[in-house]
């Protein structure tokens, strides 16, 4: 779960991690009372929006009167950022946070990443802020620092002083910076975070250490524990799909392909999805229905998947262990007869019970295409696909509709 930039900021300010100060706003009128507030003669106006990069699409702007101030306001609210992390959809931006303007002499790069291939805590540092990371890893790596953190000891003030010297930091800051590095530490290790960025970490001409944008990610896994970081929460920001799927307790990505599945393991699931491609097509999502797949939970899976209006063909793969083919079968006819389908639908069924399970399908008198291997299914459901596709384009309907 990600959060936007001034909750970060307000986060990290408990935590002892010095902010310039700012405050939010969601009309251009309160965008120029803010800055009223705050007071002196240049303000940043900053969209608040999950994602990186805001500055090179536009926004954030630089104002030195509060007539600029409430033109940048207008201009933002309810403009649709695209960046490389939000993808061609982009986000819409719905508040804004005005900050003070800041004297910077000196642009840093810092960062605690969750490292599962080390099972490590990662401090990242660069003397080189202001830039994207990626593109620095890859025109100038040396410029990066790596520092690994046992998490049963925890971050030791030798290592936050190491990464003190690797960010060029003068010894009159020293103290200041150690103090900033633990206070991040120790708000990851408190709130579940699973990355935590502040880039840039500036030093201002008047010798200090503030975060001028922050960044943090939470794991989903322990938002049970952290009631109060579930709050912030902006679902705005969020893939309705993947929303409407954690509200009904399902796992879902949405992806960009038009061969909508329904999975129950997320290792058949994905292994589901490269059988689409390696046939010819592209999935639509990645949906896990897990163990307990009811009649009741494929029905809202079902439309789950169906609200994407890209999805031309939907494919179930059911492994039943846990769960029986048959009762899944069941499932599955119930939701045709009750959202009265309007693509073609392959089903796939292996496991306890599996005989029983197709038996009830074929007898239901749907038009489902039933398959026996994950091959067969997929180039099926490819096939089915590019016939839905042709079809529209001749006909102007799908080829179930009316049926």
């Amino acid at each position: 779960m990600d959060i936007h930039e001034y909750q970060a900021k307000e986060i990290l300010s408990g935590y002892g991690v010095k902010i310039a100060e700012g405050g939010m706003a969601y009309s251009p009128e309160e965008a120029v009372q803010r800055a009223r507030d705050i007071g002196g003669h240049i303000w940043a106006v900053k969209a608040q929006v999950h994602s990186g990069a805001r500055g090179k699409a536009g926004g954030i702007k630089i104002c030195k009167t509060h007539d600029e101030v409430e033109a940048a306001a207008e201009a933002l609210l309810g403009k649709r950022l695209v960046t490389h992390q939000t993808g061609p959809a982009g986000k819409v931006c719905g508040r804004l946070y005005i900050e003070a303007g800041t004297d910077i002499v000196k642009e840093l790069y810092f960062c605690f990443l969750v490292d599962r291939s080390f099972e490590r805590i990662v401090m990242v540092g660069s003397a080189q802020g202001g830039m994207e990371i990626e593109e620095l890893a890859k025109n100038n790596p040396e410029a990066i620092t790596k520092i690994y953190i046992e998490p049963a000891v925890g971050l030791r003030d030798f290592q936050a002083r190491e990464m003190a010297f690797a960010l060029g930091l003068e010894p009159e800051l020293m103290s200041h910076a150690v103090k900033t590095i633990k206070g991040c530490y120790r708000a990851l290790r408190d709130l579940d975070v699973s990355m935590l960025e502040i880039n840039p970490l500036v030093v201002t001409r008047s010798g200090e250490l503030i975060a001028l944008d922050a960044k943090m990610g939470f794991d989903d896994n322990a938002l049970f524990r952290q009631q109060k970081i579930s709050e912030l929460r902006d679902k705005t920001q969020e893939d309705p799909r993947e929303m409407a799927a954690a509200d009904r307790g399902l796992s879902y990505v949405g992806l960009d392909g038009d061969i909508g599945c329904m999975i129950n393991g997320a290792g058949l699931a994905m292994a589901t999805m490269d059988m689409i491609k390696l046939a010819g097509g592209e999935p639509a999502n990645f949906l896990d229905v897990g163990g307990g797949a009811s009649a009741e939970r494929t029905e809202k899976a079902f439309r789950l998947v169906l609200a994407d209006k890209n999805v031309k063909a939907m494919l179930v793969n059911i492994f039943a262990g846990i769960n029986r083919c048959d009762w899944i079968a069941e499932g599955v006819v119930e939701a045709v007869r009750k959202i009265d389908m309007k693509i073609p639908l392959i089903v796939r069924l292996s496991g306890t019970n599996v005989e029983e399970g197709r038996r009830i399908i074929a007898e239901s008198g749907l038009p489902i295409i039933t398959a026996e291997t994950l091959a067969e299914a997929a180039e099926k459901a490819v096939q089915a696909r590019n016939e839905a596709v042709a079809h529209e384009e001749a006909t102007g309907q799908s080829p179930l509709q009316g049926a």
